[in-house]
């Protein structure tokens, strides 16, 4: 077969649909790379939002394909095929022989990908716990049943057997619905939500060709996923006559877990997290209304102000419900203080 792919920069390919295609999306293009990945990698691809089908993001793998349709694939960086265990210290809460729970500071990735191949929780993990990691989550994920994103503080379970994996993944998937998850997290927030204390009900999908972003869908847009935010106001900051403020601090809690929701819901109502470079651009300057030191602290603020601080679940061998709480980091200490 000749090479029917058009090099337009490093890592990503582009073809055309010839006579001869048909089928789904993701048998297809394993076909057309001859073999360069396999099936389940390019499904993997296309529900990360690698793949684009004329122009837009194809995330569901068992789209059909059509003669003609345009076809581009933003391939990955090679990969070292295991994650090595790295001696980074761990802030270990509790531990036994099927489970650990941590607290994760900000700025550790949880597990290796691109750009981050190294230097990972998943490599503080199996350096701590040798070989008894659980595999159900693949070679890149072992033991991983939930995450927490790179600049998100917080309590973070991971299982060290299979058993432990397939109970603590059910309880996850299930949010607490019939069973004693819970996941609540503090975060400071611009501004003032109109109500002390709300629910945010609003499908999330992918942000157009961005495949790390996200943002609020219509329930009928082809990649919206249900996403339930509660969120209740702790404290204000600044406030003025007419009852708004300048921020508060909120705790919120997930009867969902999707990628960024909490950072997405904030931002849909109007009250971005401080801090945060991907949803709250356009309140930078609001920290010019600030007086110092209040103003120098959030404007050298380095991440999204959120910290998973509560992670309540039931212990997949005893029955036992665990409940585990992470003190606020030291930066988000500050970043209080000066806004009070």
């Amino acid at each position: 077969m000749n090479d029917p792919f058009n090099e337009i920069e490093r890592q990503r390919k582009v073809l055309t649909a010839g006579e001869e295609a048909e089928g789904r999306l993701d048998a297809w293009l394993t076909s057309a790379l001859e073999g360069e990945f396999s099936r389940s990698r390019i499904k993997s691809l296309i529900e990360q939002g690698a793949v684009l089908l004329n122009g837009k993001p194809a995330t569901e793998p068992k789209k059909k394909i059509a003669v003609g349709d345009k076809v581009e694939i933003e391939l990955p960086e090679p990969e070292d095929p295991e994650p090595k265990g790295e001696n980074i210290p761990l802030d270990v809460l509790y531990e036994d022989d099927d489970l650990i729970v941590i607290a994760k500071p900000a700025g550790l990735v949880v597990h290796p990908g691109a750009g981050n191949w190294t230097g990972t929780l998943v490599n503080a993990l199996i350096h701590h716990c040798g070989t008894s990691l659980s595999g159900i989550g693949g070679v890149r994920r072992p033991g991983i049943v939930h995450r927490l994103d790179k600049d998100t503080s917080g309590v973070m379970v991971v299982a060290k057997n299979d058993i432990a994996h397939r109970h603590l993944a059910e309880q996850f998937a299930d949010h607490g619905r019939s069973g004693p998850l819970e996941r609540a997290y503090q975060a400071v927030v611009w501004g003032r939500p109109k109500q002390f204390r709300g629910t945010i009900d609003a499908p999330l999908g992918r942000s157009g060709a961005d495949r790390t972003k996200r943002a609020v869908k219509r329930e009928d847009s082809e990649d919206a996923r249900e996403a339930v935010t509660h969120y209740e106001v702790i404290e204000r900051f600044h406030e003025k006559p007419d009852a708004t403020a300048l921020a508060s601090l909120i705790e919120c809690r997930l009867e969902t877990g999707r990628t960024h929701q909490i950072r997405v819901h904030m931002a849909h109502i109007g009250n971005p997290l401080i801090g945060d470079p991907d949803y709250s651009a356009g309140f930078r300057t609001k920290a010019n209304l600030l007086p110092e030191p209040a103003k120098s602290v959030v404007n050298r603020f380095p991440r999204q102000a959120l910290h998973a601080y509560l992670l309540v679940f039931e212990h997949p061998r005893t029955g036992e419900v665990m409940e585990f709480e992470a003190p606020m980091p030291e930066d988000m200490e500050e970043l209080i203080d000066a806004l009070r």
